[in-house]
């Protein structure tokens, strides 16, 4: 049996090591070209989830692109662990990456962008509404704001852990204090303290999507806040998404990516050093890691 490289885990809640490891098999064989580190890898490789519990060793990573086969450039989730040589990904999951998009271009749009574009696909943002995105300093609230403007917002306010400059946002917050500004929709990939901050700060029948917990698992929220505000709590993950919706989606971003429209900072980092990047994405980075083989 072929061995390709690739960041292999070995035990739940432990950092990824790079070895051999056997090459997948399954409907689409890909050369890697790049893969994307997210912290939905980090809560799987935890061991945690527990409809996402891997057996172990395996190949750590979901999402990549790669080349086919066929000559294929495809965009590709739900593989056999991206951080490798080679992957495997079942067809319908692979998607066609247009020319003039990059390979870590193509994945920062992936799953961190998947989850701010449907998740105000879940607000149903009418043109014009404010809106409030928690984590904004990260590739999935950095997105979200440019994407809200781009779906005409009438005021779009940055929520931030440390100053971040070329947001677009209106106005930046670092403290979450809000000086009784009131919102329609709120984007939150945190939970914790920042969602019950901003549920306080919302407005009559708003909408909050969440979508992560990087904050915290738990938000004691105020009753009176939820009642009488006639509050949507709305949760969202990209995995619930049917492929075709998802792959409608990517292209969509895609364009706005090529037309200047869309714009997210990515690194790369070699397979030799996924244990370093790993430890990174654990505690932040502020930008988009993209393991390169």
């Amino acid at each position: 049996m072929r061995s390709v490289l690739a960041a292999v885990l070995r035990e739940y809640g432990a950092t990824p090591e790079v070895g051999e490891f056997p090459e997948p098999g399954g409907e689409v064989l890909v050369d890697v070209l790049a893969a994307g580190l997210n912290p939905i890898d980090l809560r799987i490789a935890s061991g945690t989830l527990a409809a996402r519990r891997p057996q172990l060793p395996c190949v750590v990573g979901s999402e990549g692109v790669g080349r086919a086969a066929d000559g294929r450039r495809v965009y590709f989730g739900a593989s056999s662990g991206s951080l490798a040589e080679r992957a495997t990904v079942p067809e319908v999951e692979a998607v066609a990456v247009p020319d003039g998009v990059g390979d870590a271009e193509a994945i920062a749009y992936g799953i961190a962008g998947l989850a701010a574009w449907l998740a105000l696909d879940k607000a149903q943002l009418v043109a014009g509404e404010r809106v409030l995105v928690l984590g904004a300093s990260g590739t999935v609230g950095r997105i979200a704001v440019q994407l809200a403007r781009l779906r005409g917002a009438g005021r779009v306010v940055a929520a931030v852990r440390r100053p971040v400059d070329g947001l677009g946002a209106d106005a930046t917050v670092t403290d979450l204090g809000f000086d009784d500004e009131q919102f329609d929709v709120v984007i939150d990939p945190l939970w914790g303290a920042p969602a019950v901050a901003a549920v306080a700060a919302m407005a009559f029948r708003g909408r909050l999507v969440q979508l992560g917990q990087s904050a915290g698992g738990e938000a004691l929220l105020p009753s009176a806040d939820v009642r009488f505000k006639e509050l949507s709590i709305i949760g969202h993950t990209n995995f619930a998404a049917a492929p075709e919706v998802r792959a409608d989606a990517l292209r969509r971003m895609w364009a706005h990516a090529a037309a200047g429209e869309l714009d997210v900072e990515c690194e790369t980092v070699p397979l030799a050093d996924a244990a370093a990047a790993w430890e990174r994405q654990a505690a932040g980075p502020g930008r988009k890691l993209v393991v390169v083989p």
